[in-house]
């Protein structure tokens, strides 16, 4: 990033070692970190390693243990209202009125945020052009599909001209298609609004795709900072993974060699970080045969978001989408048959 430009940029969040314990539990655990005026922020982590119970601290509606933070230059313990008028937030669960339609939805909303009528009027229109749902706005929510919704929660939270947004896992449980969508609406809005947004998620994509800056959250701790490929060339070695009869014995057999300088085992494979990948597997292979051990698979690639993950915590994310997703789709259908 051009330092020199985010210099003249105000901070619109910023976070100074702040902890929230729950009957001694640390859900966050003295955690720092800063968002600037039109950057796209990410707290990329598993479910329970405390990304929403930031979000729910910044957005004032729960109190931190110890620390503080400030959001577009307002204490969150001291001046709760004013930066309740600041944000927008897109929450996990879906709160939209299923029996108003899309247009009543924004227009109840801005009402709470006493905007005269004139204003709600041309806010409500650009809002939804700029989701794409003008042509649906006098559709009842009922019968929108889960991406709409979603898409109609996004300009709800822009609609009294926030600086901040907080999107908290706002893909969760969507098909691949319309998480892609979702994802060109919030690039589209945050270039357009020129509005802070600070994304909560546990899909490696998402981070990446979305994210000028990403923060690595695990069991209450951010454990590094940085963008998407500044954080993958910390990996920075080639990755290799093995099916190998025994991948334990494998991994015992590469321990004196310095061109790997990690090795794991998971989902029944090794995997190796290493020095000049291609040249390194046909040398891996005859090792293997020389101690009797059968190879199945060999593969080479560059680091992901996922094998940085991997890289500061020493596991993977379990993303378990089949089964968010089954859960949400079980929620939306009981809201349509109220």
């Amino acid at each position: 990033m051009d330092n020199s430009a985010d210099s003249n940029k105000k901070q619109a969040i910023r976070v100074s070692n702040l902890t929230k314990e729950f009957n001694g539990f640390k859900a966050i655990d003295n955690i720092s970190f800063s968002v600037e005026e039109g950057e796209i922020f990410g707290m990329l982590g598993p479910n329970g390693a405390g990304k929403t119970t930031t979000i729910r601290i910044l957005s004032t509606t729960l109190k931190a243990t110890k620390g503080e933070a400030f959001v577009w230059g307002y204490d969150i313990s001291k001046q709760p209202d004013k930066i309740r008028r600041s944000i927008g937030i897109v929450f996990q669960d879906q709160t939209l009125d299923d029996r108003l339609t899309g247009m009543e939805n924004l227009d109840f909303h801005a009402r709470l945020y006493g905007m005269k009528r004139n204003l709600r009027e041309k806010r409500i229109k650009e809002v939804l052009h700029l989701v794409d749902l003008w042509d649906k706005r006098n559709t009842l929510v009922k019968y929108y599909s889960g991406g709409m919704c979603r898409r109609l929660e996004i300009a709800r939270g822009l609609m009294h001209y926030p600086r901040v947004l907080f999107l908290d896992e706002p893909t969760l449980g969507l098909d691949a298609q319309t998480r892609h969508n979702i994802w060109e609406h919030i690039r589209v809005l945050n270039k357009r609004e020129k509005i802070a947004i600070l994304l909560t998620t546990h899909y490696m994509d998402e981070a990446d795709t979305l994210c000028n800056r990403v923060g690595i959250i695990d069991k209450g701790k951010i454990l590094i900072i940085d963008e998407p490929e500044k954080l993958k060339n910390m990996v920075g070695k080639d990755l290799i993974s093995i099916k190998v009869s025994s991948p334990e014995k494998m991994m015992q057999i590469l321990s004196n060699f310095e061109w790997v300088s990690n090795k794991r085992v998971y989902d029944g494979l090794l995997h190796l970080e290493v020095t000049e990948g291609e040249k390194r597997i046909p040398f891996l292979i005859n090792l293997a045969q020389r101690y009797s051990l059968s190879v199945d698979l060999v593969s080479l690639r560059r680091p992901t978001l996922e094998d940085v993950f991997l890289h500061f915590t020493g596991k993977r994310i379990r993303e378990e989408e089949g089964t968010l997703r089954e859960r949400i789709s079980a929620r939306i259908r009981s809201r349509r048959r109220r």
